[in-house]
């Protein structure tokens, strides 16, 4: 499990129009990863929009902002048009970012049991260091949260 302190994974994945995203290339900006379970579901609307009203906040802060989910690029696209989303969407299909960065868990819900993203965000510093983790993360709030944490790190 990945802590505090830690040097972030690096990865790349592609973005909702297909361009390849990498965390390494987005140095010496901080990163805000917010790993979400499913496009389109109440709870990462709420999230994917609060973070999209906020970019231009993080903008000024030298902090990149990536919503990323096992959602296909197309789901992605979909999700981006019918919410007007501006965060960018990474796609983790084989859940291999997710399984290194420790969100890929097993979860409970209506009495069964399967695998799912747990909705973690993670602040990574300029450096690539893991400066923030909040993990099963309540909407309400978050993205403030962040946001002072975030205002924390660009000191």
């Amino acid at each position: 499990m990945l802590n505090i302190g830690d040097i972030a994974p690096d990865f790349s994945l592609p973005e909702t129009d297909g361009n390849a995203i990498s965390l390494s290339a987005q140095k010496p900006n901080a990163v805000v990863l917010f790993f979400y379970p499913r496009d389109s579901t109440k709870g990462c609307t709420v999230e994917s929009i609060d973070f999209s009203a906020a970019l231009s906040d993080f903008a000024t802060l030298n902090t990149k902002v990536f919503g990323l989910s096992k959602d296909s690029l197309t789901s992605h696209a979909k999700f981006r048009d019918k919410h007007s989303l501006t965060v960018p969407l990474l796609s983790d299909e084989d859940s291999d970012v997710c399984e290194v960065y420790g969100v890929w868990k097993e979860k409970k819900m209506y009495g069964k049991t399967f695998m799912g993203i747990e909705r973690t965000t993670f602040l990574i510093d300029g450096a690539g260091k893991i400066a923030q983790i909040w993990r099963k993360v309540k909407v309400p709030g978050h993205i403030q949260e962040v946001l002072e944490a975030a205002k924390a790190v660009a000191k």
